[in-house]
């Protein structure tokens, strides 16, 4: 027996609308509203009688403008009539604005027009007003000179307040972000104790609410005022730190700011004077964050863990992401993906703080993130009451460090068949007796071999990807090696993509490894021979020069000639008792009077 399906008329679509995008309250300098009986004659367009749905007509002209138009929930606003009827509408608002964002609405689907073109990517349920304004004023970033800036920060923290330790610099510098996206009172001309007060006093403020969820956040301000100068009296050293910290904010703070690692940043630089972490970690270059995201298919509705984060790189990319996928920042979306989709795990009590210093600084209040140890019970009961989709992870790794007991703590605690992906060094899987025991309880899927330089410690590495709860078995796993990400290291700056190349890589890759075909690096491996890419061996080549060499050498061997005396003899004759003569591009030389000893 069919059901009664009861659609919300186009009146009632319109009345929920008007409260979802805030047109039901009154503002200064702006016209907003909704209705069917208001002409845009009686909105301040002279003589024109068409009738928005609604409207939002900012006093400025400069501003943008947003126009409504509503549809019962039973008509499909894919149709062309509706769009037409949209952009008609935009094009008197274009009249006198110069942008104007159109919203077709039926209750359920929304398509948004700016200035009379569809967006491709917008949130896909109706926003606040907010939200379709904010489209109009995104940035661009120069990541170039956030390298410039960091490294100057970096120079003077080290130099001129002589922070001797690389982490509490890093520290000092995020917190000095933080206090600044909350509003910390940082102006030319003030003293270091005052700076270092207001810092502290802004960060403890912005943590309260954070607090309630995570008492632990309470070791970002603990660690913060441990951190002590050699020197605080040099007045320009404190304005320049200021004025590079207020640039650096603006940028981070930019609704374009597409995920990038802020301590990913940092570390290019602070590696000049650091190669390695002390707690065994290796951190991760942005890029790799961002191809690994999308390996696994990781989308706006996963629980993501990282049991061993770090400075947070993982977890700020998946939330940037996620977030740009639910339609930007501020929908209400991102709230969710804030407050319940991240989930990070840390050991180091000064990386912790760095961590959640690093997500606050992206925006993130409500930091899922704790300090413990993942090779502990604690930290498996941790993540089994996290319900992950997927795990995105770069463990530290040396064995002393607990490298593949993290990695089967986190199999074991996730739920079956939840996707997992690790950094490992090449040949992990087969060196440690641990590594063939993982198949035990999880499949390996995929091990993707990383180019040779992604790490700057010489350690070689590759991306193992699991299906965790899945029992191997027999299966071969699907191998492939990127040979060049297309970065080039830039003095003092680490590697850096200056020629935009990683991008086109980056897609050619995931598609590649989505199809498992089309490249000469693909191999199929039995998990019974090995569990790492297997190189090929290069063929064995003998050249006519290598067979005189050797006679040579066992000639002069059998008559005790000292070689090293010979080819210096040799070489003198040539050099200097040679007549020498040239014949187009070539040079002869010819030897003369050379008696038979030598």
């Amino acid at each position: 027996m069919a059901k009664n399906v009861t659609y919300r008329t186009e009146d009632e679509v319109r009345d929920s609308a008007k409260i979802i995008l805030g047109f039901d309250k009154s503002e200064p300098k702006v016209k907003q509203g909704t209705g069917q009986i208001t002409t845009f004659n009686q909105l301040g367009f002279k003589g024109v009688i068409d009738k928005p749905d609604g409207w939002y007509l900012p006093d400025d002209n400069g501003s943008p403008a947003i126009i409504l138009e509503t549809k019962s929930e039973s008509e499909d606003i894919s149709l062309k009539k509706w769009e037409k009827e949209v952009v008609k509408n935009c094009k008197i608002a274009l009249t006198k604005y110069k942008h104007v964002v159109g919203i077709l609405y039926n209750g359920n689907d929304v398509r948004v027009f700016l200035d009379n073109i569809e967006a491709e990517t917008t949130a896909p349920t109706l926003q606040d007003k907010s939200y379709y304004l904010s489209l109009f004023t995104k940035n661009t970033i120069d990541k170039q000179q956030i390298y410039a800036l960091t490294k100057r920060i970096n120079d003077c923290l080290h130099i001129d307040f002589g922070i001797k330790n690389l982490y509490h610099r890093m520290i000092f510098t995020a917190c000095a972000l933080v206090g600044k996206r909350y509003g910390a009172l940082l102006v030319k001309g003030m003293n270091f104790t005052l700076m270092k007060n207001s810092i502290l006093s802004t960060l403890s403020k912005s943590l309260e609410e954070s607090r309630k969820q995570n008492l632990k956040l309470d070791l970002l301000i603990e660690v913060y005022s441990e951190i002590k100068m050699n020197n605080t009296t040099n007045q320009d050293a404190i304005d320049n730190f200021i004025a590079w910290i207020s640039e650096i904010s603006d940028c981070v703070n930019s609704d374009y700011w597409n995920g990038e690692d802020v301590m990913g940043i940092f570390f290019n630089e602070f590696n000049r004077y650091k190669k390695k972490s002390e707690s065994g970690q290796v951190f991760t270059p942005d890029h790799i964050t961002s191809f690994m995201y999308r390996l696994i298919d990781v989308d706006k509705d996963d629980r993501v863990l990282d049991a061993a984060c770090g400075s947070g790189a993982f977890l700020v990319k998946a939330m940037c992401n996620m977030i740009k996928e639910a339609g930007g920042v501020k929908t209400k979306k991102a709230t969710t993906i804030k407050d319940i989709q991240l989930y990070g795990i840390e050991f180091d009590r000064e990386i912790f703080a760095l961590a959640c210093a690093n997500m606050l600084i992206h925006k993130d209040g409500k930091t899922n993130l704790d300090q413990l140890d993942s090779r502990t019970q604690e930290a498996c009961d941790w993540i089994k009451s996290k319900n992950i989709t997927k795990v995105l992870m770069n463990p530290p790794f040396e064995s002393k460090y607990g490298c593949l007991t993290i990695v089967d703590n986190v199999l074991k605690n996730v739920p079956k068949g939840t996707a997992c992906a690790f950094i490992l060094p090449d040949k992990k899987l087969e060196k440690d007796s641990r590594g063939p025991k993982l198949l035990k309880h999880s499949t390996l899927k995929k091990i993707i071999k990383l180019p040779e330089k992604v790490f700057s410690e010489g350690v070689t590495t590759s991306i193992f990807i699991f299906q965790a709860g899945v029992p191997h078995g027999i299966k071969d796993i699907f191998a492939c090696y990127i040979e060049d990400d297309g970065l080039e290291t830039v003095k003092n700056q680490g590697r850096q993509d200056i020629r935009d190349r990683w991008q086109a890589i980056e897609d050619e890759w995931v598609e590649l490894i989505r199809k498992q075909s089309g490249h000469d690096t693909i191999q199929w491996i039995k998990p019974s021979e090995h569990l790492s890419y297997q190189m090929p061996e290069k063929e064995f080549e003998i050249y006519e020069e290598d067979f005189t060499k050797t006679m040579m050498d066992y000639l002069m061997f059998q008559q005790q000639i000292d070689v090293k005396e010979f080819s210096e003899k040799l070489v003198t004759k040539v050099m200097y008792n040679s007549a020498v003569s040239s014949s187009e591009n070539n040079v002869i030389i010819t030897l003369e009077g050379a008696s038979e000893d030598e």
